[in-house]
């Protein structure tokens, strides 16, 4: 791809000496909360970003200060699962570092905010002796591999879920920085054994993301990423995956060389080995033809509309050594997590804690330590910002429902609230126009009654919000989402299906709160006297208004 000018950013990572850069000697910089400007880059790399409380900025501003800088680091728990053991040290390290506030991502893992820059190196070690870490979980190179959480979808749920890991280690960076910086402070690893020839020195254009969705749920939201796997199961028998490219949610408001894209099914693999393959050389393609001048056209669903599908697809099979088949046909019926007591084909017990916009409450972090103490089960996070409590055997599900009891876990939600979603947004996301997370709880309870009102009451409609363009709540795949576009003000976005298989588009745009109930006691109004039968809030607004 030809390209006249390079991104700053590019020359930063060619430049960094193996993602390393002068991250050490920032962390020994005493004058300011922040690393130096190169490193703010570079730690990405290493799970985690620069942030600073918005909330105080004028305030801060005022006194001649310093913004309020801290870090937020994000773990790289491929397929969301861990041990009872390790949600304890998680438990431990975020009551001693941050703001003691965890947070489930969409993407089946866990954030923590609030870090300050002298309790980078003890938080990670202390990750580290956990058997955690934060290496790849940002950046420029394959980020957290999802996978579907709920074991009841599949007899052979476990196999399936097995790629997420395998995946991940298979994409990670060769470099050793991230221990060299953050746990052996002086060592320095040899340079000769980091020879990475899938990311070479320039690593990928953009960020990159891979999902994997075992039918017939999609609560990974499969077609968001820039590769699917959409495992391909007959009579309980894995026989491969379809594999689909292209995916991504992220836009610019003004922009309008930017858009969501669905990720494109570009065929089957029923090898083990094949498929493997063609992963990794979808990374090698976006690694040679992405687009290294202008990020906001860095994603790989560019790189493929650029090239075609046909060409993509050929230059695919032709660094793979692999012809695709025919894809394989599948359904996809749900999306939301199954909450409550589920029993696996096992027999073993799964209780889905509903966590909302994922930020783990006082009671249910309680809760869960007092849990992870007993090791009586596992901990799954979803990817609608969920935990699941997973592999509980018969005759211990008492104790897990007296502790439930105990700290008040079980509560009633509406259907709406079930199915909503959000990013952080502020007051620590540098990129957030609005807000998101703080917000949509509240807007929600103001949804409620107009639900009821129209009779709705029970109606799983999906609704998710964003405080910027850039999609991290999904909401370009919500029946009704919510994009950020100022201080209280929202894109109101109809038509996505219930099982994020379609793009919603903008049918009002800047709103604010007072507009959003207008318009969605109107739009509740219409969809109860005027739904075909069986037709989902989603469908019906797609219908209505953009076919």
């Amino acid at each position: 791809m030809s390209q006249d000018k390079l991104s700053p950013i590019e020359s930063i990572k060619q430049k960094s000496d193996g993602l390393r850069g002068t991250l050490s000697q920032s962390l020994q910089d005493n004058y300011t909360g922040n690393v130096r400007p190169d490193d703010e880059a570079l730690i990405k790399f290493h799970g985690m970003y620069v942030q600073d409380d918005r909330d105080r900025r004028q305030e801060r501003a005022e006194k001649k200060l310093d913004k309020l800088y801290s870090f937020m680091i994000r773990l790289r728990i491929p397929g969301g699962v861990i041990t009872a053991k390790q949600w304890q040290a998680i438990h431990e390290i975020s009551e001693q570092y941050g703001t003691g506030v965890l947070k489930i991502t969409t993407r089946q893992t866990i954030q923590l905010h609030g870090l300050l820059k002298h309790q980078l190196s003890d938080t990670i070690k202390g990750f580290i002796t956990a058997k955690l870490d934060a290496i790849a979980a940002c950046g420029d190179v394959n980020r957290n591999v999802i996978c579907s959480s709920h074991p009841q979808v599949s007899p052979i749920f476990e196999q399936i879920h097995n790629y997420a890991d395998r995946i991940s280690t298979m994409l990670l960076p060769k470099t050793q920085s991230y221990y060299e910086i953050w746990i052996d402070d002086q060592k320095v690893y040899d340079r000769s054994l980091e020879s990475d020839p899938l990311y070479e020195d320039k690593y990928l254009p953009r960020k990159f993301k891979i999902a994997i969705a075992i039918p017939p749920t999609n609560d990974v939201d499969v077609f968001a990423n820039d590769i699917g796997l959409i495992a391909i199961i007959e009579n309980e028998q894995l026989v491969g995956f379809n594999i689909a490219v292209g995916g991504g949610l992220s836009t610019t408001h003004g922009n309008e060389k930017t858009y969501s894209r669905l990720a494109t099914v570009i065929g089957f693999s029923d090898n083990e080995q094949d498929t493997m393959k063609l992963i990794y050389e979808v990374l090698t393609i976006q690694r040679d033809y992405g687009n290294r001048s202008d990020r906001k056209q860095a994603r790989l669903k560019y790189t493929i509309d650029q090239m075609g599908v046909d060409n993509f697809v050929a230059e695919l099979e032709k660094r793979a050594g692999v012809r695709l088949q025919a894809p394989r046909a599948y359904t996809f019926t749900e999306r939301n997590d199954r909450k409550g007591w589920q029993q696996a084909e096992d027999e073993s017990w799964y209780y889905t804690l509903f966590v909302e916009n994922g930020v783990v409450q006082p009671n249910q972090k309680e809760f869960l330590s007092h849990l992870a103490k007993l090791r009586l089960s596992d901990f799954r996070f979803t990817c609608n910002q969920n935990l699941i409590l997973g592999e509980i055997a018969a005759e211990d599900k008492w104790m897990v429902e007296k502790l439930i009891k105990q700290f008040t876990i079980e509560t009633t939600v509406s259907g709406l609230r079930e199915s909503s979603m959000a990013c952080v947004a502020m007051p620590t996301c540098p990129l957030a126009l609005a807000e998101a997370q703080r917000y949509l709880p509240v807007l929600v309870s103001k949804v409620e009654p107009l639900l009821v009102k129209h009779d709705l009451t029970n109606e799983q409609i999906s609704i998710r919000m964003t405080g910027c363009p850039n999609g991290c709540g999904r909401s370009y795949l919500a029946e009704i989402g919510f994009v950020g576009t100022g201080p209280e003000q929202y894109n109101l976005m109809l038509g996505g299906d219930r099982y994020g298989t379609r793009l919603n588009k903008v049918y009002k745009a800047k709103l604010s709160e007072q507009e959003i109930l207008e318009q969605l006691d109107i739009l509740f109004d219409r969809y109860k006297k005027e739904a075909l039968d069986s037709e989902t809030f989603g469908d019906f607004s797609h219908r209505k208004f953009f076919t």
